[in-house]
């Protein structure tokens, strides 16, 4: 039977109550969601940085003193 560990206790999956096994998937479908989150925050932070980057190269040179790339 599958288990699931919760505060490092295990418990067989089937002997859960409805009401039980009903938080836990609402749990999973959570931390889903939030893994997926966390993955789109990293490609927009990598995004941004390649952006600032950009940036940086576009902008003219500021009179009287070269700019630090």
């Amino acid at each position: 039977m599958p288990t699931v560990s919760i505060d490092n206790i295990e418990y067989e999956l089937d002997s859960l109550s409805t009401d039980a096994k009903n938080q836990f998937a609402s749990m999973q479908f959570v931390d889903q969601k939030l893994a997926q989150l966390e993955a789109e925050i990293a490609v927009y932070r990598t995004a941004r940085i390649g952006y600032s980057k950009a940036l940086k190269e576009a902008l003219p040179e500021p009179k009287g003193k070269k700019a630090k790339h």
